[in-house]
C-alpha cells in the first residue's frame, strides 16, 4: 500500500495527487510513468510522472477524470493498493542534455499535457537550458500549474479556444509565429493537437518529438491499445516510448484507435458513477 497525502482537485475535471513511493521516485526521469490501482480489483491506470522529490521520496501525478477508473481514483484519500515504476524511457533531451546544450527547444503542450512537460522543462531549467513553452486549453479555468511552469521555462505563451487568456486560438497559430527561433519542438497533449503540431512541424523541417501516452491502457504491452504505427513499423508506447519521433507517427491509425472502446467507456463510467454512489450513501 501507498500512502496518499492529498488528493485534490485543480480544475472541473482535473486532480493532483501526491502519495509516498520513496523507491518510485529515487530513479525516475521526466518522461517516464508509473501505474497505480486504486484497489485490489481496480484497472491499471498508467500515468505520466508530473513530479518528485527524491530527498523525501514523494511522487506527484496530475490526472484528468476521463472514466471509470480515473473517477475511482479521484474518490480515494488514504492509500492506493499498488504503484509500479518508473516505467517507459525517460525524454531524449533530459537523457542526454550535453547533446542538446546549444539547441533552441519549445515545448508545446494542451490541457492535460502540462503535466508530463513540467518536470522535462523543470530539469532542463535546472541543468541551464532556457526553454520557452505554449501552453493551450479551451478557457482560462482549464489552464493548470501556472505558476509552476512559469517558474522553470524562460516564457510562456498561452492559447485559450475562446479567447479568455492569452492569444485567441490554438497553440499551432502561436507555434507557427514564432516557429524559426527553435531547433527542437516537443509536443505533448491530445493526440489531435500533437498531430496538427506535428503537421506544422514538418513544413518547416522542426525536429518534433511526441508523447503516445494518451494511447496507454495497461500499461505493459499485453493489452495492445496502445500499439501506433511509426515510420511504418508496430510500436507500443508504453515499451517503446512514450516518446517517439513525431513525423513519423501515424496520427490517422491512433485516432481511430482511440475511439474504438467509446461507447463501452462510456457504460462503464455511468455503472462507476451508480457504485461510488451507492458506497457514499
Amino acid at each position: 500500500m501507498y500512502k496518499v497525502l492529498y488528493n485534490k482537485k485543480i480544475s472541473s475535471n482535473s486532480f493532483e495527487m501526491a502519495l509516498e513511493a520513496p523507491l518510485v521516485v529515487k530513479k525516475a526521469m521526466p518522461g517516464q510513468f508509473v501505474i497505480v490501482m486504486g484497489h485490489s480489483e481496480s484497472e491499471r491506470i498508467p500515468l505520466t510522472i508530473y513530479d518528485y522529490d527524491k530527498e523525501k521520496g514523494i511522487l506527484y501525478l496530475i490526472y484528468q477524470v476521463v472514466g471509470a477508473s480515473t473517477l475511482e481514483l479521484s474518490h480515494i484519500t488514504d492509500e492506493l493498493f499498488a504503484v509500479t515504476g518508473p516505467l517507459g524511457n525517460a525524454n531524449e533531451i533530459c537523457a542526454n542534455p550535453d547533446e542538446f546544450k546549444d539547441k533552441k527547444i519549445v515545448y508545446v503542450a494542451g490541457g492535460v499535457g502540462i503535466a508530463p512537460v513540467y518536470p522535462q522543462v523543470k530539469y532542463l531549467h535546472d541543468h541551464g537550458f532556457n526553454v520557452d513553452v505554449i501552453y493551450g486549453s479551451r478557457s482560462e479555468d482549464l489552464l493548470l500549474i501556472r505558476d509552476k511552469i512559469e517558474s522553470v521555462a524562460n516564457k510562456v505563451m498561452y492559447a485559450t479556444d475562446d479567447g479568455s487568456f492569452g492569444t485567441k486560438g490554438f497553440v499551432t497559430n502561436i507555434l507557427e509565429e514564432h516557429i524559426n527561433d527553435y531547433d527542437i519542438c516537443v509536443t505533448i497533449g491530445p493526440v489531435i493537437m500533437m498531430k496538427n503540431v506535428c503537421e506544422l512541424t514538418k513544413k518547416y523541417n522542426l525536429k518534433t518529438i511526441v508523447s503516445m501516452n494518451p494511447l496507454m491502457v495497461d500499461g505493459s504491452g499485453m493489452c495492445g491499445a496502445c500499439r501506433c504505427e511509426v515510420d511504418g513499423k508496430p510500436k507500443f508506447a508504453c515499451i517503446h516510448g512514450p516518446e517517439f519521433d513525431g513525423h513519423k507517427v501515424n496520427f490517422d491509425l491512433a485516432l481511430k484507435r482511440m475511439n474504438v472502446y467509446k461507447e463501452e467507456e462510456k457504460v462503464k463510467l455511468e455503472e462507476m458513477k451508480e457504485e461510488l454512489s451507492i458506497k457514499e450513501n
